[in-house]
């Protein structure tokens, strides 16, 4: 008799637990810089609108994918392109699928770093730094190859901690409880930064729409930076949806769940920016200034501030929280690949891969300093870059086009398929009138996304 699948005990532990493996890093950390570095409120708008347009479908086809076979995305090639043609699905998608490996090999890295800001706040050990005295301790901290290793095997640990306890005890129960308290601190941090001297100016440069600003920048460059930032927010093409989608009953349509998934995933993204921007034109920090924002400038400015450790140490927390609920989220996905692929039991599908996490993030750690001298893109670059392209510019945005043709093409998994799927149960439905939208000018978008990529990368 063929042991049944496990299952979520809840719609909102599926809904906190997919929305918490999209709200990560590049909510928190990546979309306030991205969006001072192209004008504010008019990339926002435009990202919004990309989000809804090029986000969304992939989404509800993942998801759809992951409920119709009860497997992972991999297994779900195999299963649901049986009688449909020949085209071994899962071989490529497989690929694919590593994706959420490599992810893991440079995101319990920073995940790490933030963990250690997070301590060494609550500890008051950061509270007296000033000026370049930061940014000495963040290279110290990546620079020193046993401190990064220990924060980084901290959160390994703790994902397969979590894991090992079950999906619905572990997994689900530990997304339900840390994304409560990330947004409680959220609204919170928010609500602080808005009350700073600045608070207006920046929300108005942060969400009203700036045609000026817009133009100076370059609309094209706004457009693509829009389109980039909503396709890759959702960690879309991996698989990393689909494994929630196969621990759900067809009570609600796929088409409902997407929206409340990146409703959540926009809120925090937003309020991110409404704790950022306020608390940088109160300071006079550049609201571009890239990575260094979190690890080296908001850190300054909590320093100067009254209350500063304190605030200091909310911050990071919720930094913290929002990359260990990605990591979970794909720690899940690894194990029950394992599991249906490997027919391993859980325990052992979760050390396994965690064993396997720790020691393929080894060389993003040691990249920044006893590796240091491999440069994969010349001067300046890490082994981290190297991984994150390879993810980000590769695997995500071919993925989800595989994602896409899997689900329309006949020789695939089909369109009535695919729509049959994403329309069971009550609630909105697939917009089905969009059929040519979806075969056609969809597909092209990514690739477009992938071949500027490219060009901007190395040309």
């Amino acid at each position: 008799m063929a042991k049944q699948r496990e299952s979520l005990s809840s719609r909102l532990g599926f809904l906190f637990l997919a929305a918490g493996c999209a709200i990560g890093l590049g909510n928190i950390w990546r979309f306030p810089f991205i969006t001072g570095q192209n004008g504010g409120g008019m990339f926002v708008l435009l990202y919004l609108l990309f989000l809804l347009i090029l986000g969304f479908p992939i989404l509800v086809m993942e998801l759809s994918i992951g409920r119709a076979s009860r497997q992972n995305l991999v297994g779900g090639y195999r299963k649901l392109s049986a009688g449909h043609g020949k085209f071994p699905w899962q071989r490529l998608g497989s690929l694919f699928f590593l994706g959420n490996l490599l992810l893991m090999m440079f995101y319990t890295t920073v995940s790490g770093w933030l963990l250690a800001y997070a301590w060494h706040y609550l500890t008051g050990d950061l509270a007296g730094y000033r000026g370049e005295g930061i940014q000495q301790f963040f290279d110290g901290l990546a620079g020193s190859s046993t401190d990064s290793i220990l924060y980084m095997a901290i959160v390994v640990g703790l994902a397969v901690f979590i894991c090992s306890i079950g999906l619905r005890n572990g997994v689900e129960n530990s997304a339900k409880i840390m994304m409560s308290v990330l947004l409680l601190m959220l609204i919170v941090l928010a609500a602080k930064a808005l009350m700073m001297p600045e608070a207006g100016r920046a929300v108005r440069f942060y969400l009203a729409p700036d045609f000026a600003k817009f133009s100076s920048v370059g609309i094209g460059e706004v457009v693509y930076a829009a389109m980039g930032q909503a396709f890759f927010t959702l960690s879309l093409g991996v698989g990393s949806m689909a494994i929630f989608g196969s621990y759900i009953e067809r009570e609600h349509s796929l088409t409902k769940e997407s929206l409340f998934i990146i409703l959540l995933d926009t809120f925090v993204a937003i309020l991110a920016g409404l704790i950022i921007f306020p608390i940088c034109f109160s300071y006079g920090i550049d609201v571009g200034a890239g990575p260094r924002l979190v690890f080296v400038s908001l850190p300054n400015i909590f320093n100067d501030m009254a209350g500063g450790r304190w605030w200091g140490s909310l911050f990071f927390i919720f930094m913290t929280l929002a990359a260990l609920t990605t990591v979970v989220a794909v720690f899940e996905n690894l194990i029950a690949f394992l599991m249906d692929e490997g027919k391993m039991r859980r325990i052992a599908a979760t050390l396994t891969v965690g064993i396997g996490v720790f020691f393929l993030s080894l060389p993003c750690v040691l990249g920044f300093n006893a590796w240091s001298g491999v440069q994969p893109f010349g001067p300046g670059s890490t082994i981290l870059d190297l991984e994150d392209f390879i993810v980000s510019q590769n695997l995500l945005p071919l993925g989800s086009l595989y994602v896409l043709l899997f689900c329309v093409m006949r020789y695939g998994w089909g369109w009535k398929n695919f729509l049959a799927e994403a329309d069971a149960g009550s609630g909105l439905k697939f917009p089905h009138r969009l059929k040519y939208y979806f075969f056609w000018v969809l597909p092209a978008i990514i690739l477009m996304i992938f071949i500027v990529g490219y060009c901007k990368k190395f040309f």
